[in-house]
């Protein structure tokens, strides 16, 4: 993206964009001035591709909700305002959402959800087009890059015509696919100030009873708008199949039913239900095709219209065109598939942590401790997965803390309770859970795994970190200040590349009679900047197989072809190794060195 209003490609340019990439497009080019969010894929690269522009303030937040508050209130101070997040985070921000619907906005509010079906890199795979008929706001649904630049931009004009907050929602496919964009240019909205308007902004629950008809109201102008929307199209010829649809589907179902009536809704909440009607009755059949929940179906049964869609469309996981065609062939509507030959077998190869991830050792601590643990969001949820298999329990962003207070409550826990939770993820929604602990006395530890990034969506800034979106040095949190200032009577630190001192640190904090902390403080070796050390080695001849270096699951170390007393040994792959110095500490044979010559590549 350019970096001021003067530079990059020139308006009319065709230039190939990811979906997240148009979404900022758009946003660059509708006139934002606040754009926010919180790091989350499939959204992150949305506020990354535009953070280097010195015209806009673009910055991460803690959390999801105070992204959306944050832009809210630049939308109430008059300028135009964009929210950023994956959808498990619309959950999050949901109390501010729910009743900003209610305030209406100032300039132009929207707020991005990228939903991700399938669940590549989710705990669930939530449809949020449900938040939109919640909250009772209008809701776009883009199915390419194009269409999401486009879909951009007309949700700030929608936001502003019917004063409420948008939700535009992207999926996984629509998000990181490819597409040509043509840009246009930017339009300079003037900042148009705050209205003191107690009545509309204040929401006690007198001027909120005020504010519900109003919201109703809205939503009748705005099905009544879209009924005429130029978002809603219908194309094909063959009337034998109809088809309603929206986002990616759309362009699946075009795949395979190339000349069929198909009725494409951009703004899918609330319905086009005149235009839905008038479109059923101009075919012989009528389905339904969406990914997820029969968000779409179930509103054309609940008025009268006879409908097929997921008796055929499976209700989990995503769609592609072969899943849809295979829905067609069952309803009748295209030929069977043919049977497939099956593709050969391939060796499994589970998700491991990094070589030399400073998670790594305090796992094989609580492990060895025998520690019940209740995990958390961050790339050490891997840790739950063997050869650690070192995690009990994993649900959302900051529940770990909570669940270690109940898990102790309930005496059920066979072993010292302790909750791990990343720096990042601790800040974001771990500090209530803490004071929770401290509050009520639990008697469990706290593991704060600070590598001082976001490390899973690919080492995004965070308010530990010292630096903002835009690259500006800022006030990291100290987190043993923080953790000290909420009561936490006992608090180490410790690195965990030393192994000895991580386990006396867990052992000791476990020990404590109430709430305990540790925090580790080694940075990530793969961001922001990779690091390395000097590699290891194994010296074959002194190497006895006990295999103690494979209980990490380092996927540096690798099985050799050499035995020993009818145990394989290992080796080391010098180029993946970060000489983290971690295998040589759990070497009994001390057999495992720092390699001597130069290695290519190293």
């Amino acid at each position: 993206m350019t970096t001021d209003t003067a530079a990059g490609p020139e308006a009319g340019s065709r230039v190939l964009l990811s979906g997240n990439e148009a979404v900022a497009q758009g946003a660059v080019e509708a006139g934002v001035l606040v754009a926010v969010g919180y790091p989350g894929t499939p959204s992150t690269e949305i506020l990354e591709s535009i953070a280097d522009r010195t015209d806009l303030d673009v910055r991460w937040s803690p959390n999801e909700k105070v992204a959306l508050d944050v832009a809210l209130g630049a939308s109430l101070g008059g300028v135009r305002s964009i929210a950023v997040m994956k959808h498990v985070g619309v959950n999050v921000a949901a109390d501010t959402l729910m009743t900003a619907a209610y305030t209406g906005v100032g300039a132009g509010l929207v707020l991005i959800s990228a939903d991700d079906p399938g669940m590549h890199s989710s705990q669930n795979e939530q449809d949020n087009r449900a938040y939109a008929r919640m909250a009772g706001i209008p809701l776009l649904e883009p199915s390419d890059s194009g269409e999401a630049k486009e879909y951009t931009k007309l949700a700030f004009e929608i936001s502003e015509q019917f004063d409420t907050p948008v939700l535009v929602r992207t999926t996984t496919r629509v998000s990181h696919n490819r597409g040509v964009v043509e840009l246009g240019s930017r339009v300079d909205k003037p900042t148009i100030g705050f209205t003191r308007d107690p009545k509309k902004y204040v929401m006690i629950p007198g001027h909120a009873r005020a504010r519900r008809p109003v919201l109703l109201e809205r939503l009748e102008q705005l099905a009544t708008y879209v009924e005429t929307s130029p978002l809603t199209v219908e194309s094909g010829s063959d009337s034998t199949v109809g088809v309603v649809t929206s986002g990616i589907s759309h362009h699946y179902v075009r795949e395979v039913l190339p000349d069929a009536k198909l009725l494409k809704l951009g703004l899918s909440y609330p319905l086009p239900m005149k235009r839905i009607r008038a479109f059923a009755e101009s075919v012989d059949r009528l389905f339904v095709v969406e990914e997820l929940d029969p968000h779409v179906e179930d509103a054309l049964r609940a008025d009268g219209i006879s409908v097929a869609g997921k008796e055929f469309f499976s209700r989990s996981g995503e769609l592609d065109p072969d899943v849809v065609r295979r829905g067609f062939a069952a309803a009748g509507v295209v030929p069977q598939m043919p049977s497939i030959t099956a593709a050969p077998a391939t060796v499994s190869r589970p998700p491991l942590m990094c070589p030399g991830c400073p998670h790594t050792p305090p796992f094989l601590a609580l492990k060895r401790l025998g520690a019940v643990v209740t995990g958390d969001i961050g790339c050490y949820t891997l840790a739950s997965l063997e050869p650690l298999a070192a995690m009990d329990t994993c649900v959302a962003m900051g529940s770990s803390i909570g669940m270690a207070v109940g898990m102790a409550a309930s005496g059920g826990a066979e072993g010292p309770v302790v909750a791990t939770i990343g720096d990042s993820t601790f800040l974001h929604g771990g500090i209530p859970g803490l004071i929770e602990a401290v509050y009520n006395k639990a008697n469990i530890t706290v593991l704060i795994l600070d590598n001082g990034t976001v490390a899973m969506t690919g080492g995004q800034e965070h308010p530990g970190s010292g630096i903002t979106l835009q690259g500006t040095d800022t006030t990291p949190i100290d987190l043993v200040g923080l953790c000290e200032s909420l009561g936490v009577k006992d608090v180490r630190v410790v690195d965990p590349y030393d192994l000895a001192a991580t386990y006396g640190a867990i052992e000791g904090a476990m020990a404590y009679a109430g709430p305990s902390v540790v925090i580790t403080n080694r940075p990530c070796v793969e961001a922001p900047t990779k690091i390395r050390d000097t590699p290891f080695e194994v010296i074959s001849d002194a190497c006895t197989a006990c295999q103690a270096c494979m209980t990490p699951g380092c996927p540096s170390i690798v099985w050799s072809d050499e035995l020993f007393e009818g145990r394989r040994k290992v080796v080391i792959d010098p180029v993946t190794c970060t000489g983290c110095t971690l295998c040589a500490q759990l070497c009994p044979p001390l057999a495992i060195v720092p390699v001597t010559k130069e290695v290519a590549g190293v």
